[in-house]
């Protein structure tokens, strides 16, 4: 359906993995798209999960990205994407974050390699505002963007870390994007009839062993993202997700 609610997996795994993509999302309704996170070889990501849903995912169709947090395996395809707008479209990209991603995402991770161009002639200054729209993503009020309703809460991570409530299509989306467990950020997730959740090692994302304890009903509703590429899918209690897979809320 046309003006359905869809959450298509474009990527599943971690930045050390080597069967899978780095965790990303293609948000989609009633002819309106939001990319979630922007892994490296973005058009690349694109056309492989095409090639497994059927879809048909095209970066002339993406024009909204919202970035959950400025680590690489979530961002580095951002430059390629917003050269891409410049360059073969002429526009530019607009782009979510919460302010403290704004704050650090041009000076510290992008300003190097896209603040200076050759025009053929002579070296031009760039700035972000050259090549995005920012779309400020508040902690505290909700954001509508054409379809979307969105409801940000930060996670528990190394760095400043957007989860996400997303309402569309009279149905709700719950993406824990990177952060170790947190009892309190089920409670904001729970909401949701669909809900993505990490799960990975180390202190700051989330054991398995703690999502598996949760309610039958909750678990019913989650599916897992962002595993490690030793992660016994076969055997797990709550489903995880793969590339190319289309989900609805």
């Amino acid at each position: 359906m046309a003006d359905a609610f869809q959450v298509i997996v474009l990527g599943a795994g971690d930045t050390f993995s080597e069967h899978h993509r780095p965790s990303s999302l293609l948000l989609r309704c009633g002819g309106a798209s939001l990319a979630v996170d922007c892994p490296d070889m973005y058009r690349s990501v694109l056309r492989e999960a095409s090639e497994r849903s059927n879809a048909n995912l095209d970066l002339t169709d993406i024009d909204q990205v919202l970035i959950t947090h400025v680590h690489g395996d979530h961002m580095n395809g951002l430059e390629g994407v917003a050269f891409f707008k410049h360059f073969a479209e002429g526009k530019r990209l607009r782009l979510v974050t919460s302010p403290e991603v704004r704050a650090s995402i041009w000076d510290e991770r992008l300003k190097a390699p896209m603040g200076v161009l050759w025009d053929g002639e002579r070296h031009r200054q760039l700035g972000f505002d050259d090549y995005f729209e920012h779309v400020p993503l508040d902690w505290a009020q909700p954001l509508t963007l054409g379809p979307f309703r969105i409801r940000a809460r930060r996670t528990v991570h190394h760095v400043p870390t957007s989860a996400l409530l997303v309402e569309a299509g009279g149905r709700t989306f719950g993406y824990s994007a990177d952060t170790a467990f947190d009892p309190t950020l089920i409670d904001f997730l729970s909401a949701a009839d669909l809900i993505l959740h990490e799960t990975n090692l180390g202190p700051a994302h989330t054991p398995y062993d703690s999502l598996a304890a949760l309610p039958a009903d909750l678990r019913a509703r989650m599916r897992l993202i962002h595993y490690p590429d030793g992660f016994d899918i076969a055997s797990s209690a709550i489903a995880a997700v793969q590339e190319g897979q289309v989900l609805t809320p």
